[in-house]
């Protein structure tokens, strides 16, 4: 088939990989220049299937309450007049119960065990290099009352087959040194030796060379303006070029992973996906001093922060990302949000990075109420999703390609999911307007 896959991000990207694989012929269309220009471009950098508990759970409507108005808060609901962010808000209260929690969890969980194992596999088989780690991640605590809160959640994911080992703070000490400094302060940690990290942005330029040299076609610079149906099927494509020249792009097959903007594609079809845009913010420093710096993935889980290291030819740099803001489709840096997360690492690391070669980025992470992303078919019968994935983009990104690579070729996918367009989907909410 002719597959038109929307959008050059990671979840576009491995997905017109897996298309290829077999045996389509795929076409990609993306706005910006290169791939990974956008969400996939600074983020922070975890395979963390240990990252799985949703930011809707039983203790966040409290939390939220007392963040509302803070600049610095790690979860920022920004109050607009903007009727889909008061839908989006009402859905994330109602998935804050405990059956919700536990349900979302275990997809998150099984999505990101199989996402993990299908990079594993393609970095086999490739030799891909993305600055990637695999000594495993590192939740610590600052606070006995969030490790506390952290340990049935983690009891959960071990029951489901990742290894999130509940260790003392001496533990998270040995196995990494540079939370010494913070010692005094830890509570306690979880480890989970699978999990990893890696240069996201790096790995989807990567992939997308090898899924071009294999055949794939790039249309960068291609802003998407519209999907037209005919006869209850999608017909084409609307684009501009980057001179504004107007073009149709045609397929027998569609696949949406445009991220934020997905949603904003879908509604003039009459189905409605439940993202909103939570704006998230990175730091990227120099190595100061190696001595002082992290070399294990960590994890803040009080301040919603996630801390990489990326080693390469280029240099020793250290990312640091997280924080949410749910703010519509703003994109501009706030300068109070970017303060505090250097104003935190030079608290937890002091000296390891060099705050005045700092880079700031921000990024609109396509975040649905659950955390649980959007993966497989619409009302449509040749339209397809891949997109809602939040936070977890760059873990999920390789096994929410090869399954949506499955299930547009009529294979079953590998791994038990709550795929889109199945009854065991989130079905609802794709549904007619």
């Amino acid at each position: 088939m002719r597959v038109i896959v929307l959008g050059a991000g990671l979840l576009g990207v491995t997905s017109a990989y897996y298309l290829q694989q077999l045996g389509h012929e795929v076409t990609v269309v993306d706005r910006q220049a290169t791939p990974a220009a956008e969400t996939s471009f600074a983020n922070g950098g975890q395979i963390s299937v240990s990252h799985a508990e949703p930011w809707a759970n039983p203790g966040a409507p409290l939390k939220v309450l007392q963040w509302l108005g803070r600049e610095d808060a790690p979860l920022l609901f920004r109050i607009r007049a903007d009727m889909r962010q008061w839908l989006w808000g009402l859905q994330f209260l109602r998935e804050c119960t405990p059956a919700r929690t536990r349900h979302n969890i275990e997809q998150i969980v099984r999505l990101g065990t199989y996402s993990r194992d299908t990079l594993q596999q393609l970095r086999r088989d490739t030799g891909i290099d993305y600055d990637q780690r695999t000594q495993g991640i590192l939740h610590f605590y600052t606070t006995q009352k969030e490790f506390d809160a952290a340990l049935a959640p983690a009891e959960q994911m071990r029951a489901l087959g990742c290894d999130r080992q509940v260790i003392s703070a001496d533990e998270a000490v040995r196995l990494e040194p540079a939370l010494s400094h913070i010692r005094p302060k830890l509570a306690g940690a979880t480890y989970t030796a699978e999990d990893e990290s890696g240069d996201a942005n790096r790995f989807a330029r990567g992939l997308a060379g090898l899924a071009e040299a294999a055949g794939v076609r790039f249309l960068m610079g291609h802003t998407v303006t519209a999907l037209r149906e005919a006869g209850g099927r999608i017909d084409h494509v609307e684009a501009t070029d980057s001179e504004g020249r107007f073009q149709r792009v045609r397929g027998d097959a569609y696949v949406l992973a445009m991220g934020s903007m997905s949603p904003l594609l879908a509604a003039p079809l009459g189905i409605r996906l439940p993202i909103y845009p939570a704006k998230g913010y990175s730091v990227t420093m120099p190595v100061k001093d190696a001595s002082k710096a992290h070399q294990v993935s960590l994890t803040d889980d009080e301040f919603k922060l996630v801390f990489s290291r990326y080693t390469s030819a280029t240099g020793d740099r250290l990312r640091i990302a997280g924080t949410a803001e749910l703010n519509g489709y703003d994109r501009d840096l706030n300068a109070v949000r970017c303060e505090a997360i250097v104003r935190r690492v030079e608290e937890l690391f002091p000296g390891a990075g060099d705050a005045s070669g700092a880079q700031f980025w921000t990024g609109l992470r396509p975040a649905t109420p659950s955390n649980v992303p959007l993966i497989g078919g619409t009302r449509l019968p040749n339209m397809f999703l891949n997109t809602g994935h939040g936070t977890l983009g760059w873990t999920h990104a390789c096994g929410s390609g090869k399954s949506i690579a499955r299930i547009v070729s009529g294979l079953a996918p590998e791994v038990d999911f709550a795929f889109t367009g199945t009854r065991s989907g989130p079905s609802p909410a794709l549904q007619p307007a």
